[in-house]
Formats: C-alpha cells, structure tokens, sequence
C-alpha cells in the first residue's frame, strides 16, 4: 500500500501538473468498490470545477475544488478525496494515450488531458467532503508525522500497551506511516519494534520521532519506495526502496553491523528489524 512518501509524491506531481484547470467532464466505472460517495452524484458536482490545489492529508490525495473565477483567492467549495488503496494510482495523460485496464474514474479536463484513476484490485477510494458553512476542510484521522513536536509525538504513546510498531501503525495516532516506514524509521533510531510503546523513555521517544521525518522526507525525495504497483503521476517508478536497511530484506546481513535481519509477524503485519543495532 502507498504510505506517506508515496502519496504525498503522487499528489505533489498531480498538483504541479493540472492546477488551474477546470473539469470539463467526469466517467466513473460500474463497480461500486471505489466509491465512498454516489459517483453519479460525484460526477455531477465534480464537473464544472477548477482544481485550485491537490495535496496529501495521511494518506489521502485531497483536490480543492473552486467555482470558475478571476479571484486571487477563489472559495474552495468542494474537495474531492481519493485513497489509493494496496495498488492505486493517478496518472496524468493525454486523451490520446490508451486507457489502461482498471480504470474506475477519469476526470476530462479543458486542456484536453485526462486524469486517470486507475486500481486493479479495487481496494483504493474515490469521495466527496463539502467544507460547509463553517469551512471545515478534509483533516484525516490522526496527527501529521512531518508537521507533529517531539513533544506532541511522544504523548502520543503514553500509557499505551501495545507494540511501538503497532502504534506506529495506527492511523488514529499518526495518518500516513505504514509498514515501510515504522520499519525504516524504527531501525533508524535503534528501537525494536516489539518494545511497548508506553514504557519507552521520553528519550528514545525524541530518537524515533527524528528518525521517522528524516526518514520520510528522504523518501520523499527519491519519490517513494516502488516495491509493488506504485507509480508517480507520470507512471515512473521511485527509488527509496534501494535505500532499505531492513524492510523485505529478513535473512540478509544488516547493513550496519552484519547481523542477520530477523523478520516477523507484528500486529499482523511482517516486521523486518536488526537483534543486534535494536534494543
């Protein structure tokens, strides 16, 4: 599943690409899995509308949407959400270009290109928020990991009982760190991730949330980890994934100290982590 770097590569490439242009039209397939919202009734308020910003919130690519205007600073009237899911993916292209298989919505656009969502497994969604009278945009779940104090984020887990990679996971703590990342980052500031989260000093709690923004924003930059069907908005794959020192490589000597990395099963997902660098 796209985490945080990916998702927030996907979006910034959609918003550098289409920002300013207006929806001249809108297709959504026949399955109903996608759809958080009706997708007649999606398309209806979608078409007419001019794509202001398209940004990440968690996990989620969030479009602002503005009625037609000369404004410098039109009212977002509309945000239209879209989750990729395990294989989803948003590829800017032209009419001329084939439609791939499984593409379950296309936005038609006045320029004359498309933006594609396309999901072979139907796990991604596609929904509607409406600000409202009192403006409230689209916020996720839980706290932003680039944005959060160290403060902030070890409060977070006081008191809790689980495992520091569960919590990690948990997308009411914290929205966008997935599998890779808690792994990445958790390697990175030298915690195993069977450690309970809430016994863990405030110390070693600073050390992975640095770990965890310097390991994103690194992802970031090389345009996220491509280890399954992730693709950026040009369809080009990323490149963090050859930086990994412990995800997908149990078995394998740790990069720091030689150490066979250990894999797991971990709040139900696989957990790679050094026995040796993490205490």
């Amino acid at each position: 599943m796209p985490e945080l770097p990916e998702v927030e590569t996907v979006a910034s490439g959609v918003h550098e690409r289409i920002r300013g242009e207006s929806i001249h039209s809108v297709w959504f397939s026949l399955y109903k899995e996608p759809f958080r919202s009706n997708p007649d009734e999606m398309a209806q308020e979608l078409t007419g509308k001019r794509i202001e910003r398209v940004h990440r919130v968690g996990k989620h690519i969030v479009f602002d949407l503005a009625l037609p205007s000369r404004s410098a600073a039109p009212e977002i009237v509309l945000q239209w959400i879209v989750h990729l899911g395990m294989t989803g993916r948003l590829l800017v292209s032209a009419a001329e270009v084939p439609v791939p298989p499984h593409t379950h919505g296309i936005l038609r656009l006045h320029s004359g290109r498309e933006l594609r969502f396309v999901d072979p497994r139907r796990f991604g969604r596609m929904g509607l928020h409406h600000p409202g009278p009192e403006k409230t945009t689209f916020s996720g779940p839980g706290h932003e990991p680039l944005t959060i104090s160290p403060e902030e984020f070890a409060d977070l887990f006081r008191g809790r009982k689980l495992s520091i990679k569960a919590a990690l996971l948990n997308q009411t703590l914290l929205h966008g760190v997935g599998n890779i990342y808690a792994d990445e980052s958790l390697f990175h500031a030298g915690i195993r991730p069977t450690r309970i989260a809430g016994r863990l000093p405030r110390e070693r709690l600073f050390r992975l949330h640095k770990a965890l923004q310097t390991v994103l924003r690194h992802a970031i930059r090389l345009g996220g980890s491509s280890v399954s069907d992730y693709v950026d908005a040009d369809g080009v794959r990323g490149f963090f994934q050859l930086e990994h020192k412990v995800y997908m490589r149990g078995g394998e000597p740790c990069l720091a100290c030689g150490t066979p990395i250990r894999r797991i099963i971990l709040a139900g997902r696989g957990t790679h982590y050094c026995p040796t660098c993490q205490k």
